[in-house]
């Protein structure tokens, strides 16, 4: 995870490959087990979700915290809760990466004041669980690697999902998050995210996928195997069921981890 680095020009900077699944506005975030002046206080802003992490941008531009990064090999505990008095909310905990500005573990929680937290969260671990599947990776998080070269508005496939989904797996439906980015709000460097993602690529160099992958997918998506004979490049869909996610009863204990 790292600090104040994936904003830019009050929008959101990603990688190159990496999509942005879900937008929301009007969200809190509040930490908690951290001293530093940037986990101080709640946190209003917006919230994205990626093929590749959760991204956090403050709406104060006066906040020390502008932005925060949490890849999905950097989180673990991370829990819907659904209080009896209370909004729902979600919670979990995030490890700091080498060079990423900060050092140890916060514990976070995310609130929603216009309602979608159950949803945005089996979201959130639907693409997690992905990533854990098709990557191979240690309990430390690789080291953080500072977006390099110029960055550009990003073409509208940055925010929009394939068709077909991700592996037989579809985000909800519009009705769920209808707002996308704001115009020339998300904006792209041409380094590819230096952790992994939902793609299947190499965990540890960064990935940006390539005419292989786009086939793989779009095989998942009708479950079927790809073999290309020039590459010896092989898939073989995982197995998934698109049913819908178990209830908050069926699944708070089997949190991420």
């Amino acid at each position: 995870m790292s600090l104040n680095t994936a904003h830019a020009n009050n929008g959101v900077l990603i990688y190159s490959g990496e999509c942005i699944l879900l937008y929301c506005d009007n969200v809190v975030m509040e930490f908690s087990g951290q001293d530093r002046p940037e986990f101080k206080g709640d946190k209003a802003g917006r919230l994205y979700l990626t093929t590749h992490r959760m991204i956090f941008n403050s709406s104060t531009t006066k906040d020390p915290l502008q932005s925060f990064s949490f890849p999905f090999c950097t989180m673990k505990d991370v829990e819907l809760e659904q209080p009896m008095f209370g909004a729902n909310y979600i919670k979990g905990k995030v490890r700091a990466q080498p060079n990423g500005g900060w050092v140890g573990e916060v514990k976070f929680k995310l609130h929603f004041k216009h309602g979608g937290a159950i949803e945005y969260g089996q979201a959130m671990l639907q693409a997690a669980s992905i990533t854990k599947r098709n990557h191979q990776y240690s309990d430390e998080p690789p080291a953080y690697q500072p977006p390099s070269g110029p960055w550009h508005n990003a073409p509208p496939p940055a925010y929009s999902t394939p068709n077909g989904g991700y592996y037989g797996w579809v985000p909800p439906p519009p009705n769920a998050f209808p707002n996308a980015p704001p115009a020339n709000s998300v904006f792209m460097t041409d380094m590819p995210p230096p952790y992994p993602g939902i793609y299947p690529g190499n965990a540890n160099n960064g990935y940006a996928p390539s005419s292989n992958d786009a086939k793989a997918a779009e095989a998942a998506a009708s479950g079927t195997a790809y073999y290309d004979p020039n590459t010896h490049y092989a898939y073989v869909p995982p197995a998934y069921s698109n049913d819908a996610p178990p209830s908050y009863e069926e699944s708070k204990d089997k949190k991420f981890k």
